[in-house]
């Protein structure tokens, strides 16, 4: 008997017959980046054991429920993986029609944090509250917005075929579409937010073939706006302080400067194998603030040493790579930018995550992409995944 796809299958019986066409070569299943794909489930589960590990004892943030964080990461996890799943089946070219939509909507809902309905949490004022006690984080779906209308302005006239690279007038546009949702995420302020998506920007304009002097042009413009956002007060004084204790450790040990000086502690007493599984001391002493969050790594620091926060670097070093042969190996230019700003995100995001708790990058509040608990943050790099595999699955099989 022979398959739909015209493999002969004959002496199999119809389950068996199933799996042939399933991992058929021109198959969904085939053409998936598995890599990605497993690397990323890890990293979650990782963090799912990390979230635990930080939690279990807090009480004052549990609710006298050990599993509690541990249960909502799953969760997340689960919700995640569902929008990669519905985003392979849409296709990043379908969603490509949906941008003026999506841009939309992302806006709107920063817009909404400015207002009544708005929230602060660890001192940043860019949560939505939700009921249920759940809450929204719109400048992580912004990222992806950033993403997929950059690429579709840059990329309309180059994969028709009319052009050869983006022109002026085209740049303008997309950075004028990148710079309304920046500035309003500004002046929340999330300064860690906007900082990734200028290296989305930048990622996304090298990525595209665009003229090299709107890169440079964009980083000396983005060096002044950074003295005029410190010169015009923009930032709140706890941002200052941050940046002030970064520029000298040694400022203000027990305030400002706790949060890096208890995070490299946990880490350096970890040394090459760690302390074991729930048996940190600095974890569970509750030493490091914000454990589940922006400091997760710390808890991989300590009680899997520099084994465990090496794999954890490595496996985002694979996602990184693949994304990076999806960018090079699409026969669009939109899937390239798409991926390579993908590229920027999550290498950029890492970097400043990983170093804040080593203190060679200043304290910015951005979570670890797969392993930090936070909903909207899991939801938005999953929702990255299922774009970089819908460039790769919708892909001719001989690129």
């Amino acid at each position: 008997m022979t398959g739909a796809n015209g493999f002969q299958v004959s002496g199999y019986g119809p389950e068996r017959a199933g799996w042939t066409r399933l991992f058929a070569r021109d198959s969904l299943a085939r053409r998936l980046d598995w890599p990605i794909l497993l690397s990323a489930i890890t990293l979650s589960l990782i963090g799912s054991i990390l979230v635990f590990s930080a939690t279990r004892n807090r009480t004052e943030l549990n609710q006298g429920d050990q599993y509690y964080f541990l249960l909502r990461h799953i969760l997340n996890t689960g919700i995640g993986f569902a929008l990669m799943i519905g985003t392979v089946w849409l296709g990043h070219r379908m969603l490509r029609t949906a941008v003026p939509m999506l841009y939309g909507v992302s806006v709107f809902l920063i817009l909404l944090v400015l207002t009544p309905l708005g929230s602060t949490i660890n001192g940043a004022h860019s949560w939505i509250k939700l009921p249920g006690g759940f809450s929204l984080q719109p400048s992580e779906f912004v990222k992806v917005t950033i993403i997929l209308g950059m690429a579709m302005l840059l990329a309309t006239r180059v994969d028709a075929g009319d052009k050869q690279y983006p022109d002026h007038r085209t740049v303008v546009q997309a950075l004028g579409l990148a710079a309304v949702p920046m500035l309003i995420v500004l002046l929340m302020p999330d300064l860690g937010s906007v900082m990734v998506m200028v290296v989305i920007v930048l990622g996304v304009l090298l990525a595209s073939g665009a003229s090299n002097r709107w890169v440079f042009g964009l980083i000396g413009a983005g060096t002044m706006g950074a003295i005029a956002v410190v010169q015009l007060g923009v930032l709140d004084d706890y941002q200052i302080a941050r940046f002030a204790a970064f520029a000298n450790p040694e400022l203000d040990p027990a305030g400002v400067g706790y949060n890096t000086n208890q995070a490299r502690i946990a880490i350096g007493s970890g040394g090459l194998t760690g302390s074991g599984l729930f048996h940190g001391s600095q974890t569970t002493g509750q030493f490091v603030p914000e454990q589940q969050t922006d400091f997760v790594f710390t808890v991989a620091g300590e009680e899997l040493g520099f084994v465990g926060g090496g794999l954890i670097i490595l496996l985002l070093g694979v996602i990184l790579w693949r994304a990076c042969r999806i960018a090079r190996e699409t026969t669009e230019l939109y899937g390239t930018i798409v991926a390579a700003g993908i590229v920027a995100w999550f290498a950029f995001q890492a970097f400043e995550n990983i170093g804040m708790t080593l203190g060679i990058m200043p304290v910015t509040g951005l979570p670890l992409p797969f392993v930090s608990y936070g909903g909207s943050s899991m939801f938005a790099v999953w929702v990255a995944v299922g774009l970089l595999q819908s460039i790769r699955v919708q892909r001719p099989m001989s690129a």
